[in-house]
């Protein structure tokens, strides 16, 4: 493992989830959004500036063409989006934890087991 990339990873993961949960938490509490409505919408604003990070300051990879990149990282990112969602609805519906709390939780798990492995051998692979 090459650990300042990981590094670098975790960085930009860690401002994009601030973006997501500044975008979820801002909905509900302030829109009374529904937290799962929310959670989505959370992801669509975290995940375009974990690619725009990813792209540009993890891995380094502009020489790439950003079309092919994009679309990579759309089905990463919805798969993603789709086991947070599921994974906070789980966590606060059958669990009844925090939808704070489960979304904590949850991030966690997605970003290292799935996104960061995803996203640096078939998102952004070195060329």
């Amino acid at each position: 493992m090459y650990y300042p990339r990981f590094i670098k990873a975790q960085a930009a993961s860690l401002a994009s989830t601030a973006v997501d949960f500044l975008v979820t938490i801002g909905c509900v509490e302030v829109l009374h959004s529904w937290y799962l409505a929310a959670t989505i919408l959370g992801n669509i604003a975290g995940g375009i500036t974990n690619f725009c990070l990813g792209r540009y300051f993890v891995f380094e990879a502009t020489q790439q063409n950003v079309r092919a990149q994009s679309g990579r990282y759309l089905g990463v990112w919805l798969g993603s989006m789709l086991l947070n969602a599921t994974g906070v609805y789980f966590c606060t519906q059958v669990l009844h934890t925090n939808y704070v709390v489960s979304k904590i939780v949850v991030s966690l798990l997605v970003g290292i087991g799935f996104n960061y492995v995803l996203q640096r051998h078939f998102v952004f692979p070195k060329s």
